[in-house]
Order: structure tokens, then C-alpha cells, then sequence
């Protein structure tokens, strides 16, 4: 893992807890659907009265006891291991050396950078533990459950990265763990990212998130793309950004900062919502108060969630 991933997970892993109202104790809060509301008022006052927010953030898993969560039998390839996958936060975890090596891929773990490599026939992966973006073949997987290595001393992965990246679809009930298919690695990433795409994309979240965890970076990244996949705007990112249809759509096309050179956070975050996962439930707006010289948006449109200094709106 190089020098700039290790201080891009660590640092989203600090400000992530930044008003971080949903996080239980001795326990993880990874469904995106997990809000906190913090009313402060009567309930009745419109949204740009109230002074209310849904804060989404992400936990930790700050209990890494195996036995203090949900164990489920875990089948991979078709065959049953011999080591339980977990349940933490309504989320299923997976033993990675022992899901890599039943797959016959190999595997190493670096104690100094807590990171495990894994490689087979077309495939090189990497999981950090307390991170939440996994790499496999040059692709950003994120996840809003964190890799984690546990009291008997496995590393635990998110069991949807781990398929992502081998090409498995995941199965679970209340009882069984289930990754099969046929093993086809993940296409890498530059057959993957289109560059124009990453180029423009990364720009509109650097200029108008700088500065903002790595999931408001990724969430104003998916206002974006929700908007390229939506019959009422352009379907192109450079399109949707440059759109004048109804006015200039986004402040840094005006400001020129448009054009300023995303950090690695911004180019990060791109990639991971050209991913396809939409951690917003679809929103199409987003907002920084103190800085906004129109009241349209929250007149208007349906508040959602705030994240960091931004609020989005579907």
C-alpha cells in the first residue's frame, strides 16, 4: 500500500467520527440507512426553519470480540470452512486468508502496515485493517464496513468486497454465509475508469468538497452520477456539471475552480462513485449553508441528510 492510501484511510477513518451521533457503544453502525436526528424544536417548523439535522457518519467496530456478534456457517467454492463468518453491524464479515487460500490464491500479511495481499491468476487485492477502501486490480472498492482484524488474530473483510473482487455472488440467511460462482477477477482499472470521466468528476468533488471526509467527497460524487443517470439532466458528467439548462448548476463552474487539480482524496472518491453505489439513496442536491445565496434547494426539495458542512436533498 503506498504512502498516499495509508494516509488517505487513516485520515477518513478521524473524520469520519466527526459528529458521529448513530454510533452505539461495544458495537458498529454501518447501515446507510442509520441516521441521527438531533430535533431541536417543536417538530412543526419548516425545513430551512428548523435548525435540526440527520447527520450521517460511519462507526467502528470498537469491540473485536468473535463471540460478542452473530457467527453463521460460511461456504465458499462449495466448500464449508472450518472458521465462522461474522455478523457486525447487520453486516457480514469473512475470514480472508482462509476464503483466499480455499480459492487457491495466495496470501501475505504485512504486520507493519496491517495490510494483507492477496494474488492469483489475474488478480491482486489488498485489505488494510481499520480501513474502509480495499484495492483490487488498481480498483477502489469501498465499504462502509471496515476491514478489521479480530480477537483470534484473522482479518476480516466485508464478504461484498471480497466477492466483488473474484467475481462471487454473496447468499446469506440467518444461518449460512454463501460465495459462489466462477472465478473471474475483477476487470482492472484502466479498463474500468474512463479517464474523461475520472478527470471531470474528481474536479466538481475537489472543488466543491475539499476539505470533507472521504464519504462527503464520495456522496457529492453521487449527486453527480444520479443526475448523469436521470432522464432530467445530461448523461454525461461532463454534461451534467457543465449543464446551463436551467442556470450553471454547480457555483465552481462559475468560480473557474472547476479547473483547479483534484487531491488524491477527490481522484479517490471519483472512482469509488464510478463504482456504481449510490450511499445517498438517490439525492440530486446538496447545499453548504452558511455559503448559499439561495434558499431554492431547501424551499424546494426534500432535506436528506447532512454530511460534514454539506446538506443533500432529493
Amino acid at each position: 500500500m503506498n504512502a498516499k492510501v495509508k494516509i488517505c484511510a487513516a485520515a477518513m477513518a478521524v473524520m469520519l467520527f466527526t459528529g458521529a451521533s448513530s454510533v452505539m457503544a461495544n458495537a458498529a453502525v454501518y447501515d446507510t440507512s442509520q441516521f441521527a436526528s438531533s430535533p431541536s424544536g417543536s417538530g412543526n417548523e419548516s425545513i430551512t426553519e428548523s435548525s435540526w439535522r440527520k447527520h450521517f457518519s460511519l462507526g467502528a467496530v470498537r469491540d473485536k470480540n468473535v463471540w460478542s456478534y452473530g457467527r453463521k456457517a460460511f461456504v465458499i467454492g462449495n466448500k464449508e470452512l472450518t472458521v465462522k463468518s461474522l455478523t457486525i453491524g447487520g453486516k457480514d464479515y469473512i475470514p480472508s486468508r482462509q476464503a483466499a487460500n480455499t480459492l487457491g490464491l495466495s496470501y501475505s500479511y504485512n504486520s507493519k502496515t496491517g495490510t494483507s495481499t492477496v494474488r492469483g491468476d489475474g488478480l491482486e487485492m489488498t485489505f488494510t485493517n481499520g480501513c474502509y477502501v480495499s484495492f483490487a486490480n488498481g480498483r477502489a472498492l469501498f465499504s462502509t464496513s471496515p476491514v478489521v482484524i479480530m480477537s483470534d488474530g484473522r482479518m476480516y473483510v466485508p464478504a461484498e468486497v471480497f466477492a466483488k473482487a473474484v467475481g462471487y455472488s454473496v447468499k446469506s440467511d440467518s444461518a449460512k454465509l454463501t460465495l459462489s460462482g466462477k472465478y473471474s477477477p475483477i476487470i482492472s482499472a484502466d479498463r474500468y475508469y474512463r479517464s474523461d470521466e475520472v478527470f471531470w468528476l474528481a474536479r466538481i468533488i475537489h472543488a466543491e468538497s475539499n476539505g470533507e471526509s472521504l464519504l462527503g467527497q464520495i456522496a457529492v460524487g453521487n449527486v453527480v452520477m444520479n443526475r448523469v443517470r436521470s432522464q432530467y439532466y445530461p448523461n454525461t458528467i461532463y454534461g451534467v456539471i457543465f449543464d446551463r439548462k436551467y442556470g450553471v448548476q454547480f457555483s465552481p463552474v462559475l468560480n473557474g475552480t472547476i479547473y483547479n487539480t483534484p487531491c488524491y482524496n477527490s481522484t479517490l472518491a471519483a472512482k469509488i462513485a464510478l463504482e456504481g453505489v449510490d450511499y445517498t439513496g438517490g439525492a440530486f442536491f446538496f447545499l453548504r449553508p452558511e455559503l448559499s445565496t439561495s434558499s431554492w434547494i431547501p424551499d424546494s426539495r426534500i432535506y436528506a441528510f447532512s454530511i460534514g458542512k454539506h446538506d443533500f436533498y432529493y
